[in-house]
Order: C-alpha cells, then sequence, then structure tokens
C-alpha cells in the first residue's frame, strides 16, 4: 500500500502538506480526511483511520490547513502567527482546492473519480460547507461535527474586537494561541456562504452523523440539530454510548478501542455504500 508526503502550492503561494495512503492504479474512490480546530493530520487516529480506510480499498488523502499553526515539524505548533489569522473561508477554500487537485490528477490519476468528505470536529462543518454545491462530492462523513460556527457570547465578541485577538488554550501542548478579529469579520462578512443550515438542509447527499454521547467540547444536541436539518431519506445518525470527543483515543495514538473500533466500521460500511 502506498503512504507519501507531498505538497500542494495554493494560487496565494500557501502550502498545503498531504499524506496520500492507497494505490494509485485504483484511486477512483477518494475519501478526504479534514481535521477540526488545534487538529492536524498526524494526530491521534487520523494516521490510523487513513491507514484502516486504504486497507479496506480507498485512496484516502489526510492534510494540514495552511493556517492551523503546524510548521517544518508535523506534530508542534510552531507557527502560531498564522493560526491567529485563520478563518472558516480559508478552511472551505483549501478544502476545495485539495478536491480540485484531486480531480486534475495530482495524486493519481482517478478514471471515474467519486469523493467522501470525513470531518471531525469543526473539520465536519468545513466538509459540510465544502460538499454544498460539488457535485463531485458524493457523501459525507461528520464526526463529533460541529453545528454553530459563531460559539461566542457578546461579551467576548467585544472583548475579542477591543483587544485585536482572542487567546485559547491548547491543553495538550499548554500553549496559549491567538485568533485575530478577522476571524469574526470573516463570520460576519461571509455569513451567507457559513449558513450550516443551509448547506445541510440543501446537501442532497448521503449523510453520516457520529457524535459520542459524553462528548463535553460539542455536545451531542449538536448532532441532533444537524439531523434535524437533514433530509432523513438520506441521513443516519448514531449516538455513541460512554464516550466524548476523540471516542477515547489521545495523541499520541496508542491503539484502538471497542468505542473507536464501531466509529471506524460504521464509516466504512457508510462510504461503501456511497462511492461505489
Amino acid at each position: 500500500m502506498l503512504k507519501s508526503d507531498v505538497q500542494l502550492k495554493l494560487p496565494d503561494k500557501e502550502t498545503l502538506d498531504i499524506t496520500v495512503y492507497g494505490e494509485e492504479r485504483d484511486c477512483n474512490k477518494c475519501i478526504l480526511i479534514v481535521h477540526g480546530f488545534k487538529g492536524f493530520k498526524d494526530w491521534g487516529f487520523i494516521p490510523h483511520t487513513a491507514d484502516y480506510l486504504a486497507e479496506k480499498g480507498f485512496f484516502v488523502l489526510t492534510f494540514n490547513f495552511s493556517h492551523n499553526g503546524i510548521g517544518k515539524h508535523p506534530e508542534k505548533f510552531s507557527e502560531l502567527d498564522k493560526f491567529a489569522k485563520n478563518t472558516y473561508s480559508r478552511e472551505v477554500f483549501e478544502t476545495g482546492e485539495m478536491i480540485d487537485a484531486y480531480l486534475r490528477e495530482y495524486f493519481c490519476m482517478p478514471h471515474f473519480p467519486k469523493i467522501g468528505l470525513l470531518g471531525h470536529s469543526r473539520g465536519g462543518a468545513i466538509s459540510l460547507l465544502s460538499a454544498f454545491n460539488r457535485t463531485e462530492v458524493k457523501s459525507v462523513a461528520l464526526w463529533a461535527s460541529i453545528a454553530r460556527l459563531d460559539r461566542y457570547s457578546a461579551r467576548q465578541k467585544e472583548e475579542w474586537r477591543n483587544h485585536g485577538f482572542m487567546e485559547v488554550l491548547n491543553q495538550r501542548t499548554g500553549q496559549m494561541m491567538r485568533m485575530n478579529s478577522t476571524f469574526l469579520d470573516d463570520l460576519e462578512i461571509n455569513a451567507e456562504k457559513l449558513n450550516l443550515e443551509n448547506a445541510v438542509s440543501n446537501l442532497n447527499k448521503p449523510l453520516l452523523i457520529l457524535h459520542g454521547e459524553q462528548d463535553l467540547a460539542v455536545p451531542i444536541s449538536e448532532a441532533e440539530e444537524i439531523y434535524g436539518w437533514a433530509d432523513k431519506k438520506n441521513t443516519e445518525i448514531f449516538k455513541i454510548e460512554a464516550t466524548g470527543h476523540t471516542f477515547g483515543i489521545q495523541h499520541p495514538f496508542e491503539g484502538s478501542n471497542d468505542k473507536f473500533d464501531i466509529v471506524l466500521e460504521k464509516t466504512y460500511k457508510f462510504f461503501i455504500n456511497t462511492l461505489n
């Protein structure tokens, strides 16, 4: 099985670091894995998931958003200046660039390309927005996805704008990570394009929602909200009991568990049925 690291240059000179999993000679069924906030392509369960799906016959792409804060070292947040400038719109744009690169045979030569998006947490919302109006994307799977992009109180926003930035703690590394007020500007200026309810309501393709019942980072009520917007004929929702936001997986990865095995199996069966 092929596993290789490549880079994709974007029109604005930024670069996406990508890992490719699978066989180039059979890459018609592509799954693009979209990481979440403070996430990265080599975090915890992502490489294991990519290996698992590639072994099942899928062509899998994982990537770091250009402004996720990861620098030359694949697991260190050394570009906090870029992290501060990141926006939802930037991540939707870069996911679209990944889709386009696959379709123009940048990674392989698919004869009948079909794309599935798999997004975790904030990456779930980015996947939904990216899949909307893209006929090449045949299905979307969400792991612990957020349903609300605007997650901040009026008081938080006021202080954020007064300071020009807001700091968030990365509990794993202990780093304080800034988000510039341009993040709020993006939310306001691009409110119509970043309308998750509209994207889900008009998705018109199979959707899988998986969420831990004990998720403290993103309450399971957000999974229910997404399901409420969705076409029930095209949507499955599974609540995984006794597990949280990362389904019991931490970084560095130390192996799977019963709950995460359920998540993997349901995801695999979903993509087998929707990318054929």
